[in-house]
C-alpha cells in the first residue's frame, strides 16, 4: 500500500557525502514490493569495526540471531538488508536463509561469514527465500558506489512515507571524520535496546569494544526515547560501522568515555536522535509529534519511565489527535506508570501554558489559551512530579484513524 507523506517529515533532506571505505547497492528483486528496490547492500572496507544494538524480544528474527553471535568477533565486510519479509518466526528455514545469504557474499567479498550483517524488515512468519538475495548479490557488489545514500534508504522502506537520512561531519584524532546513518520505521515501534532498522558508518578508525561503549550510550539518549504504538519489533536492530579510512585511532584509547572520543560522541549522539525523531514523525498515520519532558522523578529512570507511560498512552495520544486539551488524561498516565510521584506536587504544562499544580486544576488556566498549540503540528507536554531531580525526554505521535487503516491492511 502506498502512503502520503507524513505531514511531519523534514522540509530539508541533508546530502549525506561518500565515505570512504563505504559502497552502496540496491536492487529490486520481488520479495514482496513490484517495481521498488527491496535489497541493499553496503560493501565496507577490510577491517571495519562493527557494534550494534538489538532487540530484547523473545521472538527475534533469525537475521537479528546472526547479528548477535556475529558482533562478538568485531569485524564487519558488508550488510545485507531486504525490505518486505522479516524473517521471523521461521524457524530452520530462516536459519537457512541467514546462513545461505552470508556465505555467498562472503565468497564474493572474500571473507568470513561471520563478517556479512544482515537485516530483515517486513511481515513475521513467512518463509524468506534466499535465492532472489543471493543472485543478486554479484550484481550489487560489482556496482556498489559510495554515493546512493538516498537510493538506499528508500530501499529499505516499508510503512515508511519518506526516507531517514543523517549526516554529521566533527572532529576526531586530529582529522575531519563523517558519519552518515539511514534508517527505516513507521510502526511496531517502542524502544527496547534501539528500535526499527538503523544503519550508521564513518571513517574513523575506533575499536569494536569502544565503539560499542559510544552506541549504547547514544541508543539510551534516542531510540530508547521514542515510541510510536508501543510494539517492539522482533527485527529492531542499530548497526554502527566504522571504517577506519580517515587515519589511525590515537594511541592509547582504553574508554568510550576518553576526552578524546567526544567531538564523535556529540556528533553520535546528535545523529541518532534526529534518526530517531524521524522515525517518531513517520509514525503511521501521525499528524502531530509530541514531545514529552518528566522533571522532579525519583531518578532519570523513573522520569523515563513515566515520560512512557505518558507517550504510550491510547488516550493521550487520541486526545491530542483530536486536538482535545484532557490534560486529565495524562494525569491519568503518570499515575498508572508506577514511580513515585506526589498528586498534590504534580504540575503539568502543555505549550508552555500550566493547567494543573499543586494536584489540582490551575485556578488561572482558561483552554481557550491552550487550542491554538493543540491545533499545531508540534505538541509539548511537561510535568513535574515533585519526588526528586529525576528527568527525562521522549517523544512520540498522535494516534489516529489513518493507524488502523495502514495496519488493517498491511498483508493485504
Amino acid at each position: 500500500m502506498a502512503h502520503s507523506v507524513s505531514p511531519l517529515a523534514p522540509r530539508a533532506v541533508p546530502h549525506l557525502p561518500v565515505i570512504d571505505g563505504v559502497e552502496l547497492a540496491i536492487a529490486e528483486t520481488g520479495i514482496r514490493y513490484k517495481n521498488r528496490p527491496d535489497v541493499l547492500v553496503a560493501s565496507l572496507a577490510p577491517g571495519t569495526s562493527v557494534a550494534g544494538c538489538l532487540t530484547l524480544s523473545k521472538s527475534r528474527s533469525a537475521p537479528v540471531d546472526w547479528c548477535a553471535q556475529s558482533l562478538k568477533a568485531g569485524k564487519a565486510r558488508a550488510v545485507v538488508i531486504n525490505a518486505g519479509n522479516a524473517n521471523a518466526f521461521t524457524g530452520k528455514a530462516g536459519v537457512a536463509t541467514v546462513t545461505a545469504v552470508a556465505k555467498a557474499a562472503a565468497q564474493h567479498l572474500k571473507c568470513k561469514p561471520a563478517e556479512i550483517f544482515q537485516a530483515s524488515t517486513g511481515v513475521i512468519g513467512e518463509p524468506l527465500d534466499a535465492s532472489p538475495i543471493v543472485s543478486a548479490l554479484p550484481g550489487l557488489i560489482a556496482a556498489a558506489r559510495g554515493d546512493c545514500w538516498a537510493d538506499a534508504a528508500r530501499a529499505i522502506m516499508t510503512t515508511d512515507t519518506f526516507a531517514k537520512v543523517a549526516t554529521a561531519a566533527v572532529k576526531y584524532a586530529g582529522k575531519s571524520v563523517t558519519i552518515n546513518g539511514i534508517a527505516k520505521g513507521s510502526g511496531m515501534i517502542a524502544p527496547d535496546m534501539a528500535t526499527m532498522l538503523v544503519f550508521i558508518f564513518t571513517d574513523a578508525a575506533i575499536p569494536s569494544r569502544l565503539l560499542q561503549g559510544l552506541l549504547s550510550a547514544s541508543v539510551a539518549r534516542s531510540f530508547n526515547c521514542i515510541t510510536v504504538d508501543g510494539d517492539t519489533s522482533t527485527s529492531d536492530t542499530v548497526l554502527l560501522f566504522a571504517t577506519g579510512t580517515a587515519g589511525p585511532a590515537p594511541k592509547g584509547l582504553k574508554s568510550a568515555t576518553d576526552a578524546r572520543l567526544k567531538g564523535f560522541s556529540k556528533g553520535l549522539d546528535d545523529l541518532c536522535l534526529d534518526l530517531a525523531q524521524q522515525v517518531a514523525r513517520d509514525g503511521e498515520g501521525a499528524e502531530k509529534l509530541i514531545e514529552i519532558a518528566i522533571t522532579g522523578a525519583e531518578s532519570d529512570k523513573a522520569a523515563h519511565r513515566i515520560a512512557m507511560s505518558v507517550a504510550n498512552s491510547p488516550l493521550v495520544k487520541t486526545a491530542i489527535a483530536g486536538e482535545d486539551a484532557n490534560w486529565g488524561r495524562i494525569v491519568m498516565a503518570i499515575g498508572k506508570a508506577g514511580e513515585k510521584a506526589i498528586r498534590d506536587k504534580l504540575r503539568i504544562r502543555i505549550g508552555g501554558i500550566q493547567v494543573a499544580k499543586n494536584g489540582m486544576r490551575d485556578p488561572d488556566y482558561k483552554e481557550a489559551e491552550i487550542m491554538p498549540h493543540m491545533k499545531g503540528r508540534e505538541i509539548l507536554i511537561e510535568a513535574d512530579v515533585g519526588v526528586g531531580r529525576g528527568k527525562a525526554k521522549v517523544w512520540t505521535c498522535d494516534l489516529t484513524h489513518r493507524y488502523i487503516d495502514i495496519n488493517g491492511s498491511y498483508r493485504s
